[in-house]
Formats: structure tokens, C-alpha cells, sequence
């Protein structure tokens, strides 16, 4: 992708985020609020002026901006093994990160919000996993892997706005392939980064 088309993707998107909250989106992201104040993420005074700013906004920027730094779901090593895992999410981020078993499948579907799939220490018990996305205007997913894990993501429709970033080599002669991990869907606005941690450059 050019420079130039860089920059008017990058100018159509905030001009999409610029759209108007439905009721549905306020409740989405008030439910959200809720949530991690019962986690303790939140204090009641934080909470308090969270919602009333959620029930007042006009724009999807506008609610995307008070969920931005609240992680909606994270993967602990009590999370017990299932062939089909599901993230739909509007709004926050979504992080599987430490300990965590693979699934056979993954549908993820994502609007104006962030996933992260962290490889590094995951448990594979399988040497395939599939993920079907489709990611919407600012729902990003971002894939950390390592030496031994593949990521395909040929069959993927790549919309306007969308991009798919492959930094690491996609197959390295020292390592077998644990895990080979295709990805299927469409990007409707939102990027697909498949990167090793900064650890390992």
C-alpha cells in the first residue's frame, strides 16, 4: 500500500468513527463499564462519570474513548479447553495472554476495539487452529507468535481501509511447526498484525 493510500485510508476511518452512537452501542459500552467496576478497574466515581458520558455521546470515537483502556476479557490457565471459542466484542480490547490452552477454532468478530492473541506461552495440544474474523472499522487483531508457529491468512478478504501485516518469517528452518494457524473471514476496516513479541526480533 502506497503512502498516499495510507493516508486516505487512515483519513476515511476517523471519518467513520465520526458516526452516530446508537442506543445500542451506549448500552454496550455502559454493560462494559459495569463490568470493570465490579473488578475493581474502576472506582464508583470513575464509574459514575464513565456512564453519564456514554448515555451523552454522539459519536462511536466518543464511546470507543471511555472503554480504550479496559481490557474486557483475558485468559488465565483456569479457562478450561474447548474446541470453538468466540470473542464478539464492541468496543474495549480483547487479550488472551499467558497461560492459555488453543482451541481447535476461533470466530472473532470485532467493531471499533482491539484483540490480542499472545502465542508465547500458550498451551498447544493441537497442530492446527482455525480463525474465521471479521473485523470492522477500528477492530484491530493483532497475533503474537513465535518460531514454530505459522500463521496463513491467504484466503482473507481484504476490504478498503483494511490491511494484513506478516512481520515474521512465516516458516523458520530451526524450528518444526508446532502450530499452524489459518485464518479465514474478511477485513472490513479493521488490521490484521501477525508479529513475534519484541523480545525476539
Amino acid at each position: 500500500m502506497s503512502d498516499e493510500s495510507s493516508v486516505d485510508d487512515s483519513a476515511d476511518r476517523a471519518a467513520l468513527q465520526e458516526l452516530r452512537a446508537s442506543h445500542t452501542d451506549r448500552d454496550h459500552v455502559v454493560e462494559t463499564l459495569g463490568d470493570a467496576a465490579a473488578e475493581g478497574r474502576l472506582t464508583p466515581e470513575e464509574l459514575d462519570e464513565r456512564v453519564e458520558r456514554a448515555l451523552g455521546a454522539r459519536t462511536l470515537r466518543e464511546l470507543a474513548a471511555l472503554t480504550r483502556d479496559l481490557p474486557e476479557q483475558r485468559a488465565n490457565p483456569s479457562i478450561p479447553s474447548t474446541d470453538v471459542v468466540k470473542i464478539e466484542k464492541r468496543f474495549g480490547t480483547a487479550e488472551w495472554v499467558g497461560t492459555w490452552l488453543v482451541p481447535r477454532r476461533m470466530e472473532i468478530r470485532l467493531t471499533v476495539g482491539n484483540a490480542k492473541l499472545d502465542f508465547t506461552n500458550a498451551v498447544i495440544t493441537h497442530d492446527q487452529l482455525s480463525i474465521d474474523v471479521d473485523l470492522g472499522i477500528g477492530g484491530d487483531l493483532t497475533l503474537i507468535t513465535k518460531p514454530g508457529i505459522v500463521v496463513v491468512a491467504n484466503d482473507v478478504i481484504v476490504r478498503s481501509m483494511a490491511e494484513i501485516k506478516v512481520r515474521p518469517p512465516q516458516q523458520d528452518p530451526d524450528f518444526p511447526v508446532a502450530l499452524r494457524v489459518e485464518v479465514t473471514g474478511q477485513l472490513r476496516g479493521g488490521d490484521l498484525l501477525v508479529r513475534y513479541p519484541k523480545s525476539i526480533r
